[in-house]
């Protein structure tokens, strides 16, 4: 999960849904924590729409490889499909949250470490690239800003419909995760392989070059570690379990409802060889 939206499902409140006639729990010391939470969305939504309008305007000038710009629309077809064929919503909205996974402080401070790494920093490497005429570094950072920056709105969208199930919307973030994996790599091979400093590069030079070269080598030992030691054996497995936890509920409750009329019929049955 990218470390945006997950940072904003940490810190939002869970929507609790009440049953008829059942009174709701009032937790009137929880309610600063809301608005705050409220107003992190709000400015992370912010940050997310200048992220993409930046991303389109370097997309346009062709700096975004045609198989990165087509990846998104790939991968959405093929969530739509799993929600649809695969995986259908249950249409049963739990009394619980509707965060998959709950992190603890230590998790919350991954999540913000990765948000830097992932996000903010790679975008001003690429804005100060920009500023400084390093076309070569922005050409290499951005389409991984580009495919972060789908995979933030989308996990959002979907996150807040009902109509994708929790092994749908675990699989966005793995999807993009794997392929910026590779973009990942075609970044480290740009800057540490294929730019080279000048003999009389000034200190600020040097810096910024080894800026980049650093900055790569995180994002790929961070989104690597998310991918094998969380992903894929921690996040996944929770979102299926929770999945067919509801689909059980589900027809538990059905097979309940359906019991009584069951068990009316040889009531009438007796009435009538009376």
């Amino acid at each position: 999960m990218s470390g945006v939206s997950l940072a904003m499902a940490l810190r939002s409140d869970p929507d609790h849904t009440v049953a008829a006639g059942e009174k709701p729990e009032r937790k009137p010391q929880l309610q600063p924590q809301s608005e705050v939470g409220g107003s992190i969305m709000g400015s992370l939504r912010v940050i997310e729409l200048q992220l993409v309008v930046f991303i389109m305007v370097f997309s346009i000038s062709g700096l975004v490889p045609l198989i990165d710009l087509v990846f998104p629309a790939f991968a959405s077809a093929y969530i739509i499909g799993l929600s649809r064929f695969a995986f259908p919503s249950c249409g049963y909205v739990p009394t619980a949250s509707q965060e998959i996974f709950h992190g603890s402080k230590l998790f919350r401070l991954y999540v913000v470490i990765g948000t830097t790494i992932g996000l903010f920093l790679p975008l001003a490497y690429v804005l100060g690239g920009f500023a400084r005429g390093e076309d070569h570094d922005v050409r290499a950072a951005t389409p991984h800003l580009f495919l972060l920056s789908f995979q933030i709105l989308t996990e959002n969208v979907i996150g807040g419909l009902s109509l994708f199930s929790p092994p749908v919307r675990a699989l966005v973030p793995l999807l993009y995760t794997v392929r910026r994996i590779f973009v990942l790599i075609d970044w480290i091979h740009d800057v540490w392989l294929i730019k080279a400093l000048p003999t009389d590069a000034r200190l600020k030079d040097i810096v910024w070059h080894w800026f980049g070269k650093g900055l790569a080598v995180a994002n790929l030992l961070y989104f690597s570690i998310n991918l094998f030691l969380f992903l894929i054996p921690r996040f996944l497995p929770q979102a299926f379990e929770r999945y067919f936890k509801e689909r059980v509920e589900i027809h538990g409750k059905t097979a309940e409802d359906n019991r009584p009329t069951a068990a009316n019929k040889p009531q009438s049955t007796n009435k009538k060889v009376d």
